[in-house]
């Protein structure tokens, strides 16, 4: 029997659901902001949810723990040093759902699914360019002239390779190779 035993399916194989759930929770965790569809976010969520919890316990059980889910160490050290201590004060909703509109093509429910407590980037500000100094132009000089026997080297222009170089030779005709 089936008895408590409910979830979002998404309409997936075992293996493609849970490939589908670590998936948002990773970019969730990297982006901090993903739109994505409601069901979606809805079935992340406990994921996402479980490990912000984990990071905060930082154990090294917890951290073997969201290893095995994330798979990435860098991911989790991400988690346990910057997104855990941000959650130290909060018992329980680490994630949010915010509804954005409805999907042209197939009319589905697209949200905005955030973490409750983002991190501000920092704007880079664009470097001051330097004023140009104007350039004063030199009295008028008498134009340098060439000695006689110094002469412009020729210009040589490389031959234009064609369109199938070496491959012609490839592809010779039977009657050639006899």
């Amino acid at each position: 029997m089936r008895h408590a035993k409910k979830r979002l399916q998404l309409n997936r194989f075992t293996s493609w659901y849970e490939a589908t759930i670590k998936s948002l929770s990773r970019n969730l965790l990297i982006q901090q902001s993903i739109k994505t569809t409601l069901h979606k976010a809805k079935a992340a969520q406990p994921m996402v949810e479980k490990l912000i919890t984990l990071a905060r316990k930082n154990t090294l059980a917890a951290k073997r723990q969201a290893y095995q889910i994330l798979g990435d160490h860098k991911l989790v050290s991400v988690l346990f040093n910057e997104i855990g201590p941000r959650f130290a004060n909060r018992a329980s909703g680490f994630t949010r759902i915010i509804n954005l509109a409805r999907r042209r093509g197939d009319n589905a429910q697209v949200v905005l699914f955030e973490l409750t407590e983002i991190k501000k980037k920092e704007i880079k500000k664009p470097k001051k360019i330097k004023e140009e100094k104007p350039v004063e132009a030199p009295a008028e000089e008498a134009p340098k002239e060439k000695p006689v026997g110094e002469k412009k080297p020729p210009i040589v222009k490389k031959p234009a390779k064609k369109f199938f170089g070496g491959i012609r030779s490839i592809f010779k005709k039977e009657r050639d190779s006899l």
